[in-house]
Parts: C-alpha cells; structure tokens; sequence
C-alpha cells in the first residue's frame, strides 16, 4: 500500500510538471480514495486557453511520464476537439479542459466530497 501510494504521488507530481512546463492553469488534485466506489483514486484537473494549449499539456503530460517514469496512459479520449481530453493512468485520472467546458461540467462540484489540493500557479 505505501509503495502505491509514493508511485501515486511520483506520478500526480510528474503530471503536475508536466502542465507547468506548458503553463497549464488552475490545477487541482482531487482526492477520491476516500469516496466509496470510485473509479480511480485520484483526479487531476487543469485548464488550458485554446485546442492548441490543451493539446500541448497533454502531450507535455505524456512526454514527462514516459521519460522520467516509463508509464504511459492507459487510455485517451477527447483528442478530437481538444476541449476536454481525459488521460486514464489507472489509478490517476487527468482532465485538461479548455475553461469555458470546465465551467460548464463543473467536475470539482460534483465530486464535491473529495479532498481538493489547489495547485499555486508558477506564472
């Protein structure tokens, strides 16, 4: 269970880098492995302001974790429109939304329950 947890926390820490190096905003991690019958254990949501940033974090996002933790996405979607593409790491789930689309799903409202890190942005 520990090394779970530091190989979670290796890779939400890799992600986050990931979106900074593209200057990603308003990320948030959210915590689920308290909420019962979830499907991964945590969510980590981010923003860009066009098709082409979002596009840009995902792929910084992939680039990132495979160089320094040789995992890669277990599944992708979105990639078509770019306004909401989901990265399924199994255990780790990330949304890169544009903002007009996160507003509107509103995801930290519906997981309401979860425990939320607000990540400060760099820029």
């Amino acid at each position: 269970m520990v090394k779970e947890q530091a190989n979670a926390d290796l890779l939400i820490t890799t992600i986050i880098g990931g979106i900074e190096d593209v200057k990603g905003k308003e990320i948030n991690i959210l915590d689920l492995r308290e909420i019962e019958n979830t499907v991964c254990d945590y969510f980590v949501i981010c923003e860009g302001t066009s098709n082409t940033q979002v596009n840009a974090i995902v792929n910084s996002i992939q680039k990132k974790v495979s160089k320094e933790l040789k995992d890669k996405p277990w599944h992708i979607e979105g990639e078509d429109n770019a306004e909401w593409i989901l990265m399924d790491y199994v255990n780790v789930v990330v949304h890169v939304f544009q903002k007009h689309i996160r507003e509107y799903y509103d995801i930290e409202s519906l997981w309401g329950d979860a425990k939320t890190t607000i990540i400060e942005s760099k820029f």
